[in-house]
């Protein structure tokens, strides 16, 4: 079976081995797309990947996206280029069904070859742009949609009501396999914990710089620690204020265990902390229509990273999380799929 996977960022990959996981099948029979830091990821886990996708980079300055009218232009170039990719994968593949994670161009390959096609995607439509721009959006957005409709399932890790060829399911996260005392004595979580991680990109290094500025100015009012999952992108200079982690696989453990987790407003986090019930700040990046609208469903916005002191106070004092894990919409996503096949 081929799994392709967006390799923008680490969300899509983290959830779509979330979903195999709990899928009946051999691990030699699997194989994923993708590229990047994803492809490190897939493989250190224990998969098969191809590292065939190059995809360009945000332009991104103090936690603000510019110049989005060229980084369509780009993506649009990247499409062509992965279309290629992806048709010369498909037509040697002998399966009949094709698994996407918003990787769009193998499932309008796998149309065109009429395979049948599952995918995984949060998006519906983009809004990336605005003015003269933001035409040629919108007729992408159109075509986006009808690739969409011609799918045979499309499987939505959110909460809502199946129509169509749409199934809601859930957010997908990967399970927990300990019980959070033990990954707290495991992690040397001794005292009340932050973690602030910012996913497979250096997008969020304004934010661990306003991080840092922030719990130094505030640390001496809470018996607390800071721990820094920098990712794979980012290196941190070690300090005696906070511990450095750089990149670790089982991040969601770590999400699990602490008592504040501080992000970018990427799906897979929030996601993450809402099954894990872990108490969250999200700081999307401006201008990212994605990360603005997961984060203001919370109740968060760009701004609020001028509010880290008061946010962090709040949050890390507060006595009511509940221990149980919510329903993990992977195993949900898994037998759809497992029907499929």
């Amino acid at each position: 079976m081929l799994f392709f996977c967006s390799p923008i960022g680490l969300g899509h990959v983290t959830r779509d081995i979330a979903i195999v996981k709990n899928l009946n099948i051999d691990n030699e029979s699997l194989k994923f797309v993708t590229g990047y830091n994803a492809y490190i990821f897939v493989t250190k886990n224990g998969f098969k990947a191809l590292n065939v996708y190059h995809p360009p980079a945000f332009n991104i300055e103090n936690g603000i996206l510019t110049n989005s009218s060229t980084w369509i232009i780009k993506y649009f170039l990247y499409y062509k280029e992965s279309k290629d990719v992806a048709r010369n994968l498909i037509i040697k593949d002998k399966d009949k069904i094709l698994i996407s994670d918003e990787d769009f161009a193998s499932i309008a390959v796998a149309e065109e070859t009429k395979r049948k096609r599952i995918l995984i995607t949060d998006i519906l439509n983009t809004k990336f742009t605005s003015g003269l721009f933001s035409i040629v959006e919108k007729q992408m957005n159109k075509k986006l949609r009808t690739m969409i409709n011609r799918c045979d399932c499309v499987i939505i890790p959110d909460f809502g009501k199946d129509v169509d060829n749409i199934r809601f399911v859930g957010p997908i996260v990967r399970t927990i396999n300990d019980n959070r005392e033990n990954l707290r004595k495991r992690f040397n979580f001794d005292k009340k914990t932050i973690l602030v991680c910012i996913g497979g990109t250096g997008y969020g290094k304004f934010l661990i710089e306003k991080v840092i500025e922030s719990f130094v100015r505030i640390k001496k009012r809470m018996d607390a620690d800071l721990v820094i999952v920098s990712g794979p992108s980012l290196t941190i200079k070690d300090s005696n204020d906070f511990r450095i982690l750089n990149f670790v696989p089982n991040l969601n453990e770590y999400i699990y265990a602490c008592d504040l987790v501080i992000s970018l407003a990427g799906k897979s986090t929030i996601d993450e902390s809402i099954v894990y019930n872990t108490p969250g700040i999200f700081i999307p990046l401006k201008n990212h229509f994605e990360q603005e609208q997961g984060a203001k469903k919370l109740g968060f916005k760009f701004d609020d990273i001028f509010k880290l002191d008061e946010l962090i106070q709040e949050k890390i004092s507060s006595n009511n999380r509940m221990k149980k894990i919510r329903e993990n919409g992977a195993q949900k996503a898994a037998k759809i799929i497992q029907e499929l096949l």
